[in-house]
């Protein structure tokens, strides 16, 4: 067996170790079973399963990927957006498929003002889940923001055909309609 420089093995350890740790962040979207549950809840059932589909979409399947997005959702709500980018982005680059890194990310960018990054994240989140109605909310409230209100509008009726008791989307299209915005003709 052949001896490996000491160099050599630190830069292959370095090389191995987060294959193996984001290797099974490959988290899916969650299961359609939960998302036709959703649908037929009751508005005093529906936070219930909510919970339950954001925490499908918390699981990266590894640890490490976790606890970089428990880190970064830690900092946000410390208001620290700058680190919370920070780990956010962290958990991104190694884990790119996992749409819900992207969609904190968002949040963070969001909460710093910074819509142009907030609004690729979304995008990224939806590539990867298209049923991510907290995305499709998040890229709704963005284009609100940037006055296409027939645009917002039609993005609150996605989230509202996924998740009919979505309380804010349902608010921000009763609102938008209120002022002759996104009505149906």
């Amino acid at each position: 067996m052949r001896i490996l420089p000491v160099n050599l093995k630190r830069h292959l350890a370095a090389i191995v170790l987060p294959v193996l740790l984001c290797g099974p962040a490959l988290a899916a979207p969650a299961p359609a079973e939960l998302f036709e549950k959703l649908q037929s809840s009751t508005a005093q059932e529906a936070p219930r399963v909510v919970k339950e589909i954001e925490l499908e979409w918390s699981r990266s399947g590894s640890a490490a990927m976790d606890l970089l997005l428990r880190r970064g959702r830690d900092a946000m709500q410390d208001g620290n957006f700058g680190l919370a980018i920070e780990h956010l982005t962290a958990l991104t680059d190694h884990a790119p498929r996992f749409a819900e890194g992207y969609h904190a990310r968002a949040k963070a960018y969001f909460r710093a003002n910074l819509y142009g990054p907030a609004l690729d994240d979304l995008e990224t989140t939806l590539a990867l889940d298209p049923t991510h109605f907290d995305a499709i909310f998040g890229l709704a409230v963005l284009f609100q923001e940037f006055g296409d209100l027939r645009k917002a509008a039609s993005l609150y009726r996605e989230v509202l055909a996924l998740h009919p008791n979505h309380e804010n989307a349902s608010k921000a299209l009763t609102r938008l309609r209120r002022d002759g915005i996104g009505r149906e003709i």
